[in-house]
């Protein structure tokens, strides 16, 4: 996730058409303008552009390991894990790799299953569902499809104002593609970016709104696409309101390590359950793209 100038005029313009659709004030329309634009430069002047590369965590994990094991080609792995998506499936936030999430789930499928599991990172820092694509491209490129993949995305497609159709759709492109390819595939679907408190009112509320929106078009899609999706806005925004000193990173925009323990606890169970009850090809394959509807 990502502050930039464009992405939060573009926020000012249509929370403000949104606070007065249907309103013929054009004065009242104006002042309410005025205000989201200035809330949305405090806001870029708050959360600022994360430039920061986030800690690499890459490799064989095993229960009781200090450290990852570098993957080579000739190695066995039980499970290949990779992880898709933004900034925080990237781990962008963390100071250390134990603190990254793909590393907590890792660490946690090695645990519980006594198992090999191969973590590899295809997620980028800044990325929409757009560019969902182009990582599950690189996947395939990079060698055979890996056992499960985890996918975080969205919060940029809101800050960017991106069609909620459209990103749910790519979305489902994406996990399509990775189910017809036999991986489990869980999505981790938009954060609701009402609990970030550098974002002032009532542009809070406007992007709460987008995301909130987004992630329900994403469950779905993730659903018809043969995913599991886990709704995190839902299930973490009151602890994220409670304590955003400790749960949010340095910027106010990430999560800390004790926000990315909480959305691994959420994941992690929802991957192991799926792994123990579904051999790859047994869940229904994604369906055509084309058929799948989503709600705006």
């Amino acid at each position: 996730m990502r502050g930039g100038g464009g992405l939060w005029k573009t926020a000012a313009v249509t929370g403000a058409a949104t606070v007065l659709a249907g309103s013929g004030a054009g004065t009242a329309w104006w002042a309410t303008y005025r205000l989201l634009m200035a809330q949305a430069g405090v806001a870029r002047g708050v959360i600022g552009r994360d430039t920061s590369k986030p800690p690499e965590a890459d490799g064989i994990y095993t229960a009781g390991c200090l450290a990852p094991q570098p993957w080579r080609t000739g190695l066995h792995a039980d499970v290949h894990l990779m992880i898709f998506g933004d900034s925080t499936a990237a781990g962008v936030g963390c100071v250390s790799p134990e603190e990254v999430l793909g590393v907590r789930i890792a660490r946690g499928l090695a645990e519980t299953t006594g198992q090999r599991i191969r973590l590899s990172t295809k997620a980028i820092s800044g990325a929409t569902s757009k560019g969902l694509a182009g990582q599950v491209d690189a996947m395939f490129v990079a060698g055979p499809p890996p056992d499960a993949a985890v996918i975080l995305i969205g919060a940029n497609d809101v800050t960017k104002k991106h069609s909620i159709r459209a990103s749910a759709h790519r979305l489902a492109a994406a996990v399509a593609r990775l189910r017809r390819a036999d991986s489990i595939v869980v999505v981790g679907t938009c954060p609701n970016l009402g609990t970030v408190v550098a974002i002032p009112q009532p542009l809070r509320t406007v992007v709460r709104n987008w995301s909130i929106r987004l992630a329900r078009a994403q469950s779905v899609a993730t659903t018809m696409a043969g995913g599991i999706p886990v709704a995190m806005g839902d299930r973490l925004a009151s602890e994220f309101r409670a304590a955003p000193e400790q749960l949010f990173s340095e910027d106010g925009f990430h999560p800390s390590a004790a926000g990315y323990e909480r959305a691994a606890a959420l994941l992690l169970p929802v991957l192991i359950e799926a792994l123990e009850e579904t051999t790859p090809g047994s869940r229904p394959t994604g369906r055509d793209v084309d058929s799948i509807r989503t709600h705006k």
